[in-house]
């Protein structure tokens, strides 16, 4: 039976089906790429401080000699980075890849055990680490393989006097950098000094080879290293690009990465895909100082945003907010976790522009399904299979569903990673003997060939037989005018299995749980509805964002 692709007669104009992946070998040849077309634009810009093209070539280069010249690393040994958004994660990470390494992406949140078993588990030889986050490192590096760290400031790379009194703010002002002390480790300034000393090797990097291992599913267990080459991510950002393109004004894009780069969406939509549009990627360290962001907003001309719902519903929450020049902005993508509607249409409000949800994962590097660009206003949907990309619902049996059936979401296409790093066992449970990457999410597919996320198949709710999903309950929730934010999680109940339980942040202090019940009677079948309501001042969260419906499932009722 030949493969149906309904989706295909649904792409806006000029998308392709299929994207060229042999365009570049490597990411490295798209940064040399963007260097020689757009080496004097700005590329990087930080608290004020611009990079060009120009001086990422220039200074990534000396990172990556370093790492060759001075430390003798050998193509394919991995280099973990542990710091925020800020002007060093982009000269670091472009040197890594650069030098024929790996990089390894680590969240400077990470608790010192968390870290031990990343370190641990990549085998990483060098850490590069920002001072506020050095205390971690200090703890656990001798228990490592790590031969060095490299440690820097926020402030190392702004220059002037800006960049040390910034430094001593943080330090002795907000308290913000522990004291800590690691014999050997050298300062980031230094590596780029002693990498001018040594000349940079012509690197042979393939399209195979390993770009980063990122590591993912630590909130739902170990955290493994998903191993994406450099062919994943190049062909990613190049249906990325084709995707969005359309309205890309070469050298003049200007996007809001408030993201972590760190965070492979972030990553490859902001990093990669604005790097071959020679865009300038504006990078917020702490978007959850929200009144500091909004005043970055009002402060720059930019053309895109990507985010996650909690992000957006952050900003619309913010006062000043609505002052903000969007006359610029074409482009708003949200990921990482479901949009909301009500945070969706408010957005259309306030910018005039369509907050278009994409669907992606850490293993497909990570789009796989993106909604089309011209969309007149948000559909629910997670969009369409993306260029040179396959999706398909399967039941348990792994036997494909028909259109409407719900499902597990898998995808098949360039961008699905090698596998796991040095799991085989935990990459054949997710990648089937066909190709097909399993997602874990449960979905259906519409005649058009659109795909609507029903729910993460492990935070499903059983509720006396019926699958209840929590994505609806707090889509309803979240209608409610004196809601904030909502999750809505399954709780053991003796009579019917599990019963919902919805936790809220309130906006309007009044709200009651009877309110909040009454409201999911006229909107939710009977099962459906909250047992449990509790109220809190904010809800677990991710460093990106996505609320932790783990911890709350495991709270006290």
């Amino acid at each position: 039976m030949s493969f149906e692709r309904p989706w295909l007669a649904q792409y806006p104009e000029g998308v392709p089906a299929q994207i060229d992946v042999d365009e570049f070998p490597s990411i490295v040849s798209v940064l040399e790429n963007a260097i020689e077309n757009y080496r004097d634009r700005p590329a990087f810009s930080n608290f004020g401080k611009v990079l060009t093209y120009g001086d990422i070539d220039r200074l990534s280069a000396q990172f990556a000699a370093y790492l060759l010249g001075e430390l003798k690393l050998k193509k394919g040994d991995r280099v973990a980075i542990m710091m925020p958004n800020c002007l060093q994660y982009p000269i670091a990470t472009f040197g890594v890849l650069r030098a024929g390494l790996t990089v390894v992406n680590t969240n400077p949140m990470y608790t010192a055990r968390e870290l031990k078993h990343q370190l641990d588990d990549s085998g990483a030889a060098v850490i590069f680490v920002l001072d506020n986050f050095g205390k971690t490192v200090q703890d656990v590096v001798g228990q490592t393989q790590v031969k060095q760290v490299i440690s820097t400031g926020l402030g190392d790379m702004i220059g002037g006097l800006k960049g040390p009194v910034m430094n001593f703010v943080l330090k002795y002002v907000k308290k913000m950098v522990p004291d800590y002390d690691i014999p050997g480790a050298v300062r980031f300034r230094d590596t780029l000094t002693l990498g001018q000393m040594h000349k940079l090797p012509q690197i042979e990097i393939s399209p195979d080879d390993i770009a980063f291992l990122q590591y993912t599913g630590g909130t739902t267990g170990v955290a493994k290293g998903a191993m994406l080459t450099h062919r994943n991510l190049v062909a990613n950002m190049q249906q990325a690009a084709a995707w969005v393109g359309a309205n890309a004004k070469p050298g003049h894009e200007i996007i809001i990465t408030a993201l972590p780069l760190y965070h492979i969406f972030a990553l490859t939509a902001n990093g990669l895909v604005f790097m071959k549009f020679g865009g300038l990627n504006h990078m917020i360290t702490n978007p959850r100082d929200m009144p500091a962001f909004v005043k970055e907003l009002k402060k720059t001309p930019f053309t895109a945003i990507t985010g996650v719902n909690t992000l957006f519903n952050g900003l619309l929450n913010t006062p000043g907010f609505d002052e903000v020049d969007f006359s610029h902005l074409h482009l708003t993508l949200g990921g990482g976790m479901a949009v909301q509607r009500a945070v969706a249409d408010r957005w259309k409000q306030v910018t005039g522009i369509t907050l278009v949800e994409a669907y992606g994962l850490t293993e497909t590097s990570p789009a796989a399904c993106i909604n089309p660009m011209d969309l007149a206003e948000y559909n629910g949907s997670i969009g369409l299979p993306i260029s040179s990309t396959d999706a398909c619902i399967k039941d348990e049996n792994n036997h494909k569903l028909g259109m409407g059936e719900v499902g597990e979401l898998c995808i098949k296409g360039p961008q699905v990673m090698k596998g796991y790093w040095q799991r085989p066992e935990e990459t054949a449970n997710v990648i089937d003997d066909e190709g097909w990457l399993h997602t874990g999410d449960m979905a259906r597919m519409d005649e058009q060939g659109f795909f609507y996320i029903v729910d993460r198949k492990k935070d499903m709710i059983l509720v006396s037989g019926f699958n209840v999903y929590p994505n609806e309950i707090e889509d309803v929730i979240a209608m409610m005018p004196g809601v904030l934010e909502v999750a809505a999680v399954g709780v053991p109940d003796e009579k019917s299995g599990e019963a919902v339980k919805v936790v809220i942040v309130k906006k309007d202090q009044a709200l009651t749980a009877e309110d909040v019940k009454a409201h999911a009677r006229i909107n939710l079948t009977g099962y459906k509805h909250p047992k449990f309501v509790e109220f809190r001042t904010e809800l677990p969260k991710t460093n990106v964002g996505k609320i932790l419906r783990r911890e709350l499932r495991d709270a006290p009722k």
